[in-house]
């Protein structure tokens, strides 16, 4: 019998080392002696099992709370992010420019006549010598007759002259119209700034390229008797699409003329000066501040962390399990040696 017992350890030392493992572990913890069934250590061991499973049950409702805000900013964040691509936010940026592309300034005189028209520079303009008298004509200017845009019936008569370029010597441009009689109790010659004379000098097509000038940017009016000065500025606006729309803003005031010509009749004299107000393009566009990376990499990390709690959870579950198991297989053992 004992030669029995060496070939079946030695053929089988795996089991006789889990079951000498069990023996110490059963020993240990639970078979204990008659005269030890007496004391405290299994109230104990009691207390210190509940203690851990209690400590568990917390644990998952702790990680299943997180999760639950997790979610919620998941919710949050994706709310937000639509909500900013519906709503994006206006950018204004100023490009600083030594040198403006020279707008085109279309006059619509009417019966008025063009007297004079000069480049200053440095704000200085000196005193008129011969006011209401023909003069030196020193700006590139066409003439152009189109069709309204709007009634496609009316000849319109447009003078267009080459503004201002040199901003940094406050380059101006100053003219002089006169007008003999008029029909109306006020007298007003309207004009329309468009963003480079060039282009309309190099237009195959110049009448369409007033019509469009026309139907996309404002005008404004100067009175007769009156010196107006007008200090323009330029604003960019990109669009979503891509394509880019150029406007004026402009600041005049109004200085009076006090005619001293010697025989001043019922005529009108008409003087404007247009110059650049400051160096600065101001370039306005529509930005989104939401940042899909940042909302993909939050996404990403909050997942993250649903996963790991996840994860534990289900450690804790089967940790849980294991130990009341544990505590079971314990209990009917002592019961089997008490037995």
């Amino acid at each position: 019998q004992l030669s029995e017992d060496v070939e079946r350890v030695s053929g089988n030392p795996t089991e006789e080392r889990e079951g000498e493992m069990e023996v110490h572990e059963d020993s240990s913890s639970v078979i204990l002696p008659d005269s030890e069934l007496g004391t405290t250590t299994p109230s104990l061991r009691f207390s210190k099992t509940c203690l851990k499973n209690v400590f568990s049950v917390i644990l998952l409702f702790i990680y299943l709370l997180l999760m639950a805000v997790a979610v919620f900013l998941v919710y949050q964040t994706i709310s937000d992010f639509r909500e900013k691509l519906k709503h994006p936010v206006m950018s204004v940026t100023y490009k600083e420019v030594s040198l403006y592309d020279a707008p085109g300034i279309a006059f619509y005189p009417g019966k008025a006549q063009l007297l004079s028209c000069k480049h200053h520079y440095y704000d200085h303009i000196p005193p008129l010598i011969n006011p209401g008298q023909p003069g030196h004509i020193e700006c590139i200017t066409q003439r152009i007759n189109y069709t309204d845009p709007f009634t496609n019936q009316t000849m319109k008569h447009a003078l267009v002259v080459q503004g201002p370029r040199d901003v940094k010597k406050k380059e101006l441009v100053f003219l002089q119209f006169h007008l003999n009689e008029t029909d109306q109790d006020f007298s007003a010659i309207d004009y329309l700034l468009f963003s480079s004379f060039q282009e309309f000098v190099n237009s195959p097509e110049k009448a369409k390229f007033m019509k469009d000038c026309e139907s996309s940017y404002s005008s404004w009016k100067f009175s007769g008797g009156f010196r107006t000065w007008v200090k323009m500025s330029l604003v960019k606006t990109k669009e979503e699409d891509g394509s880019e729309t150029v406007e004026f803003k402009q600041e005049t005031s109004v200085v009076n003329y006090i005619d001293q010509r010697t025989k001043p009749g019922s005529d009108q004299l008409f003087f404007v000066v247009f110059e650049w107000k400051d160096p600065f393009i101001q370039t306005v566009q529509d930005i989104i501040t939401a940042n899909p990376w940042n909302m993909i990499a939050l996404l990403c990390g909050i997942f993250l962390a649903l996963f790991k709690a996840a994860d534990f959870a289900k450690l804790s579950v089967k940790w849980m399990i294991k130990i009341r198991k544990r505590h079971l297989k314990r209990s009917r053992q002592a019961m089997n040696h008490i037995s």
